[in-house]
């Protein structure tokens, strides 16, 4: 068996207590990186995630490893009554409630601590669920995504937003050096934390990402409706259902 990625090699300490340490090390740059480093383009596939989720109308939503939460907001354009958000970085949350009072919006989202793996809610609460950029994160990626089925309601969709890595000359080149020696080398810099921009390409390397990701959600019994590529694939968009 594979060993686990971890953004702290020397530590021992397990990957969910150092994927949070490493949140709450650079949350105070987490937004500008992001935005920056993905030139912008990964607002749009948050729209583009938000927008799967249009004509089902969901009224309680899940954005599970929420972040400072940028996919929670976003998904204020679907109208509905609340929105709950979790994560594991007190950090990161911190910077997300600010984003949220700014924009007075602290009576429809509602973020808050809490593991993936063990999800603060009854079963069936959720009539959709989110995630972005989360799932590779966890530690456990079967309980994650159990987790988050035992709280969606049946007939209720999880629309995950993940890095994935893209097969066609010269996209896939351009990419891998992109993604595995200027994104660390400038993530690191300004972060100032060594170890969170070289975590990323080698978590995304990990991941089973495509088919490999569906076959995970089927077993697990959702019912896949899509994955759409993203941007010659270097994200992918998977939608499923709760059967």
């Amino acid at each position: 068996m594979a060993e686990p990625v971890i953004p702290y090699r020397t530590k021992t300490n397990s990957k969910k207590e150092q994927v949070a340490e490493m949140f709450d090390n650079i949350s105070h740059r987490y937004d500008f990186l992001n935005h920056f480093l993905s030139l912008g383009i990964d607002k749009l596939w948050r729209k583009k995630a938000v927008s799967l989720l249009k004509a089902d109308r969901p009224k309680i939503l899940l954005d599970v490893a929420t972040g400072t939460g940028d996919f929670a907001i976003e998904a204020l354009k679907l109208n509905p009554e609340k929105i709950y958000g979790i994560d594991i970085s007190k950090g990161m949350l911190a910077m997300g409630e600010e984003k949220i009072r700014k924009q007075k919006k602290e009576h429809l989202i509602e973020l808050k601590y809490g593991d993936s793996e063990n999800i603060p809610f009854e079963d069936a609460y959720f009539d959709a669920i989110t995630v972005a950029f989360g799932v590779r994160n966890f530690e456990n990626l079967e309980q994650g995504l159990s987790e988050m089925k035992r709280v969606l309601k049946p007939g209720g969709k999880a629309v995950i937003l993940e890095f994935s890595k893209p097969k066609v000359f010269p996209i896939k080149q351009i990419y891998n050096l992109y993604f595995n020696k200027v994104l660390p080398a400038i993530g690191n810099k300004i972060s100032k934390d060594s170890a969170a921009y070289t975590y990323l390409p080698e978590s995304v390397a990990a991941f089973p990402e495509g088919v490999d990701f569906e076959n995970i959600l089927a077993n697990l019994s959702f019912k896949v409706h899509k994955t759409i590529p993203q941007f010659f694939g270097i994200a992918s968009i998977y939608v499923a259902e709760n059967k």
